[in-house]
């Protein structure tokens, strides 16, 4: 493996020769700039960067060489990974540890670990205050998923566990805009994360709930609505929800205000624009506590 391409983290100080920063972006697509100048990379060195960018850990260049290539024998593996590396022509760009493990120079800024920040940084105790003082976040890190066009085996997984962390973190960051009583950002971020699964009941739900705490009582209706109507044409069913429970007011009245709602019970009474759910009889079987046998 060429020292001109990849040098050791230990004998050399961190950043580019030229003192440019680079930076790689594996959100929505894959890119990379050092110095702001976008720079191509052919395209094995592009899946090693991209790799390196989403495990950010030193990686044993042989279990790298089996990720990037499967099925290909470890030998020849090893050539492509070497030829991946040559490729990659920015200067301090790769880092090899003691143990001859590749990562990206602790310099290079990744756009996915950015957003690992911002998701940790949401679900910290002192975002309450923050929202109520400042106003809500910028959300753009946690709208696009990881490199969504790329199939290969290797990004599936990660590419789920970031889909599911930044979803929550939108859902999370809607219910905290909504105990702030900032109610339009509360919507707005929760609108976001429907756009992004629209099938997804907690997102549906804090956008619900985020209209509903504003006294938008008929948007949120449409949107219970839009997602029944997602389900019957996907899976040609609408199952009991906690949307459901969410959207059946008390008898007492609905809703108590902007930022006020009770808790409810499932379908109190109805209202107009949402459709009663048929009642199903369970049936009981002989010997249970219910059947009385």
């Amino acid at each position: 493996m060429s020292d001109d391409h990849c040098r050791s983290s230990e004998s050399t100080p961190n950043g580019d020769t030229d003192g440019s920063v680079a930076q790689v972006r594996v959100l929505g697509a894959f890119g990379l700039r050092v110095g702001g100048q976008p720079v191509p990379l052919p395209v094995d060195s592009r899946r090693l960067v991209a790799y390196l960018a989403v495990h950010p850990r030193p990686q044993p260049t042989a279990a790298l060489a089996a990720d990037l290539w499967p099925g290909v024998d470890p030998a020849p593996a090893a050539r492509l990974l070497d030829e991946a590396v040559a490729g990659v022509d920015v200067p301090g760009l790769l880092t090899a540890d003691d143990r001859g493990r590749l990562h990206l120079d602790d310099d290079v800024t990744v756009d996915l670990a950015e957003a690992m920040l911002l998701v940790r940084g949401l679900s910290a105790p002192s975002t309450l205050r923050t929202v109520r003082e400042i106003g809500s976040p910028g959300t753009a890190p946690l709208e696009a998923d990881i490199l969504p066009s790329w199939t290969a085996p290797w990004i599936a997984v990660e590419r789920e566990r970031f889909r599911q962390l930044r979803l929550a973190a939108l859902e999370g960051l809607s219910g905290t805009l909504t105990a702030a009583d900032r109610h339009d950002d509360a919507v707005a971020v929760a609108r976001r994360a429907v756009q992004s699964a629209p099938s997804r009941e907690r997102s549906r739900r804090a956008l619900v709930e985020a209209l509903l705490a504003g006294g938008h009582v008929g948007d949120a209706l449409a949107e219970y609505e839009q997602f029944q109507q997602l389900l019957r044409n996907s899976v040609g069913a609408t199952p009991d929800s906690e949307l459901d429970r969410l959207l059946a007011p008390l008898d007492s009245g609905w809703p108590l205000g902007p930022g006020l709602h009770r808790p409810v019970q499932r379908w109190g009474v109805g209202l107009p624009g949402v459709s009663r759910p048929e009642r199903r009889k369970r049936r009981l079987a002989a010997g249970s506590p219910a059947s009385g046998r």
